[in-house]
């Protein structure tokens, strides 16, 4: 490890055990945790909960206290020491033209680039808010440029680590000649010192004072949402002087009340890029399915599945939980044993090659749970959320399925259905939340298509 690898970074002994002696000298130096007014603090992730602290004997001779809250990312203890030199952007400056995209933006779309790049060159904070398709990843596109040709780093983090993977080719060929470090758990390639960051959140946590720009894509979505943690290692990774965006379809209400009360600044965009609406999703009754599955006996929710697959329409079938799931794909290999699908869920050590599979259209379906709510985009595709009325399927997840189908610009509609056995409130905002969105757009003249509908 030379001094590139620790520029603003923050890592215990254990992490730097490739650095030379002499970079160890001169990096500075804090405990992992830290005492103050009677509580315990840990510099990495910031808990201060004395429950999610804990004391055991330890190597070091005595009893140390530990954090539990980031404990998935190595352990923090009283005698831990955390190492970290300045960033410096010790970047070569990148040839142009940095940026290699070719597209072209909508003018919605161009509204929030110029939006984001004046926030950039501000060093200011804003929240991009976008229907499911808008095209939020080519709106960054000018932001991360303005700020790489003036020597800064820049990092796009996301909660998951499929969005991540789904982002890094789309970002490495807008920015071809950039060197671009990709840092999610588990990654064989381990990290390297780039101007160009593609992370998981959790990998911030490992970053102090490192970026001139971090964008947090689907900052809505767990677990960054609720987890404080998360959110101090963000701040942390960040400089003092420095831009943040935020990007989501579906901002929490405490957003959305700092929008009202002009505590942050918002780009809104109702529309998708193709101009056409967003899928408004149908609402069926299917009744007990959850029994029709454990019995296998006939259900109205069989009828979706077998019309979808008369019709030849690919689809992605949502369920709340893994062991359904499982369930149901075994009887379904039973009623179709001629047609091919698979079922995906956050414990699948395939998941990867699974998506890309259903992506290169080799599955009529895929079953999964919400892990593939966001961040993963197919070309011409319906969604079933089997069970839309689980405690699962939040206002904010129901609408980011929807967001699903329709996203293709040469396949813009799309059919997407909660199928449930007695609607809730998220099955009801959700849907109010789409067709306000629709009915923004359409009052802007944003919308040159139509509705999905039912098909028959």
């Amino acid at each position: 490890m030379d001094g590139k690898e620790l520029y603003g970074r923050e890592l215990t002994r254990s992490e730097c055990r490739n650095a030379e002696e002499a970079l160890l000298i001169l990096a500075e130096k804090r405990p992992g945790l830290t005492s103050a007014n009677g509580k315990r603090i840990c510099n990495r992730c910031g808990n201060q909960d004395r429950k999610k602290m804990l004391a055991a004997p330890c190597a070091c001779g005595t009893t140390c206290f530990y954090c539990l809250s980031c404990l998935n990312m190595g352990k923090i203890k009283s005698c831990t020491v955390l190492h970290h030199l300045p960033e410096i952007n010790a970047f070569e400056r990148p040839i142009e033209p940095i940026l290699q995209w070719q597209g072209q933006l909508s003018s919605e779309q161009q509204r929030a680039s110029e939006e984001i790049v004046e926030t950039v060159q501000a060093e200011e904070t804003r929240l991009i808010w976008a229907v499911a398709g808008a095209g939020k990843t080519e709106m960054i596109f000018e932001g991360i440029a303005v700020c790489l040709r003036k020597g800064g780093r820049v990092c796009l983090a996301s909660p998951r680590v499929d969005v991540c993977l789904e982002l890094a080719p789309r970002i490495k060929q807008a920015f071809p000649a950039v060197p671009m470090a990709l840092l999610y758990g588990g990654n064989e390639d381990g990290y390297s010192y780039t101007p160009l960051v593609i992370a998981t959140t959790h990998q911030l946590l490992r970053f102090r004072e490192a970026f001139d720009l971090l964008i947090i894509d689907e900052i809505d979505s767990f677990p960054y949402h609720d987890d404080l943690g998360l959110q101090f290692g963000a701040q942390k990774s960040r400089k003092k002087a420095s831009a943040l965006i935020y990007l989501t379809a579906t901002p929490s209400q405490m957003m959305q009340n700092d929008i009202k009360r002009d505590k942050l600044a918002a780009t809104v965009l109702p529309a998708r890029y193709h101009g056409f609406a967003l899928p408004e999703p149908e609402c069926l009754w299917i009744g007990d399915w959850r029994k029709a599955i454990s019995k296998k006996k006939m259900a109205p929710f069989l009828k979706l599945i077998r019309r979808q697959l008369q019709a030849d329409r690919r689809f992605l079938l949502f369920l709340p939980h893994i062991q359904l799931m499982e369930e149901l794909d075994g009887w379904l290999r039973e009623l179709f044993p001629d047609k091919q699908f698979t079922c995906v869920s956050a414990s699948d050590p395939d998941r990867e090659e699974k998506v890309k599979k259903m992506r290169s259209e080799e599955y009529d379906f895929l079953m999964t749970t919400t892990i593939l709510e966001r961040g993963v985009t197919f070309r011409d595709i319906d969604v079933i959320v089997l069970g839309a009325e689980d405690r699962v399927f939040t206002e904010a997840s129901l609408v980011q399925i929807a967001g699903r189908a329709g996203r293709h610009k040469d396949y813009p509609t799309g059919w997407v259905c909660f199928a449930h056995y007695g609607e809730t409130k998220a099955i009801q905002g959700a849907v109010r939340q789409i067709r306000m969105m629709n009915r923004d757009a359409g009052r802007r003249g944003l919308l040159n298509g139509t509705m999905s509908l039912l098909p028959k």
